[in-house]
């Protein structure tokens, strides 16, 4: 059994002075003082493990982009112990449950952390919506635009009409990449190093248009629509609105559109590319805004790398390069370096835990320090900032617009599965996670 203390330890929704004790794979007890001979960490914070419920693993198929191994290293350096894997870019997509099974299969034997899994809708695949959810997913993602793959095909209304009640049923979440193209064109490929010029090629009114949608799908077929990576901060009192008047929708944004801003970023610095784009620092301002009011619940990473040659990085043609960010190892560094100044730890803390616990359906055993709850937890200073430096990152491609920033925030472990498997800046114990199937 192993026991650690820290006079800041989060139970019962509060920092206290608590000796969590570990048993193999548990938290089999809590002691709101330190037990003689348990490990003392001082004012460091001890907290549940961070769950990032929104990442682009691309194994099987293209692991060249992105692995199992390496992703789930990268998260663990990051206080991560449990992410949720889309079901795009692998090849095969997750639209079937042979190609699930695949994934399975795929991430088998690999993961330094938990990992959870999405199916996927596309035109023409309702009928296997339900094979899915049997099979242990836990949510169907969907794109409203071309979602940069041809192998994952964007759907309209009427196929969402199919989909909805099914999903409806098994009360999980439809998550909901939300842009609809409406035909808008500018300049991009004649100007395509100039980043001005990518932000208003993909416009608020696409994000706008699309969760409008959503909203009014959601009320018909009373389905949990959740909105993945909110970047407009025009769609906050459309999705305030709607959930005061009892629809099921949550939404959530991820760390890049909080810390970087749109005023900052070089021309042909394709790193920065992501699909919504990151917006002006006073739109960005107003999602802080919105997860303080707990109108988004979630900050993820949507973590989804590409080789040098697809991010275009020696060309700088962002009209050309792949659309994403690498983030998974600095989800909880990069997501309290920008929201310290706007909230504190107590209301922080939920946001990366409990809050995306129940999101995928696993907030009976995890997400909380409690007796009987998995073993997730991680061990880090807030006050203790750090130069990200490129020989760290321990995702495949070390290319991220987080290398060379100064986060304020370090990881001292990261435990999962009662083992600790990032510890003294390295990697202990490998493959000690498991599938967060849904039950």
């Amino acid at each position: 059994m192993r026991k650690i203390y820290s006079n800041r330890c989060w139970v019962n929704e509060k920092l206290q002075a608590a000796t969590i004790s570990l048993e193999e794979e548990l938290i089999v007890g809590i002691d709101f003082y330190r037990v003689q001979g348990a490990e003392d960490f001082g004012n460091q914070i001890i907290m549940p493990g961070v769950i990032d419920i929104h990442v682009h693993i691309n194994e099987p198929g293209r692991a060249d982009w992105e692995g199992f191994e390496t992703a789930t290293q990268a998260a663990a350096a990051g206080g991560t112990t449990t992410i949720v894997d889309m079901p795009l870019n692998s090849s095969p997509v997750s639209t079937t449950v042979e190609a699930f099974l695949q994934k399975l299969a795929s991430s088998a034997g690999k993961m330094n952390v938990n990992c959870g899994f999405y199916g996927g809708l596309i035109p023409g695949n309702s009928h296997e919506i339900e094979g899915l959810i049997n099979a242990g997913v836990v949510g169907v993602k969907c794109f409203l635009t071309h979602s940069g793959i041809d192998e994952f095909p964007n759907v309209t209304e009427e196929h969402l009409n199919e989909a909805m009640p099914i999903i409806a049923k098994h009360n999980i979440p439809l998550l909901v990449h939300g842009e609809i193209d409406d035909g808008f064109r500018n300049e991009l490929s004649t100007n395509p190093t100039s980043y001005a010029t990518y932000l208003k090629s993909r416009p608020k009114k696409w994000e706008n248009d699309a969760i409008e949608l959503m909203i009014r799908l959601s009320k018909k077929h009373n389905c949990w629509v959740h909105i993945v990576h909110v970047s407009s901060s025009d769609a906050i009192d459309m999705i305030e609105s709607a959930q005061l008047q009892g629809v099921k929708i949550t939404a959530e944004t991820c760390a890049q559109y909080i810390y970087f801003n749109a005023e900052e970023i070089p021309d042909a610095s394709t790193i920065y590319k992501c699909a919504p784009p990151i917006r002006e620092k006073s739109n960005n301002e107003l999602l802080k805004r919105a997860l303080i009011s707990g109108i988004l619940t979630v900050v993820a990473t949507d973590h989804s790398p590409a080789p040098a040659n697809l991010k275009e990085i020696e060309s700088g043609n962002l009209h050309k390069a792949w659309g994403g960010i690498a983030g998974i190892q600095y989800l909880l560094q990069a997501s309290w370096t920008s929201l310290q100044d706007s909230m504190s730890l107590e209301q922080f803390i939920p946001l990366l835990t409990s809050n995306a616990a129940k999101m995928v359906g696993a907030d009976l055993k995890k997400g909380k320090i409690a007796v009987g709850f998995d073993a997730d937890l991680v061990i880090w200073e807030p006050e203790k900032s750090v130069v990200i430096a490129a020989s760290a990152a321990l995702f495949k491609h070390k290319i991220s617009p987080y290398i060379g920033k100064k986060l304020n925030a370090t990881i001292t472990e990261t435990i999962v599965n009662g083992n600790s498997v990032f510890i003294n800046n390295s990697i202990k114990n490998f493959h000690k996670g498991k599938w967060l199937i849904q039950q």
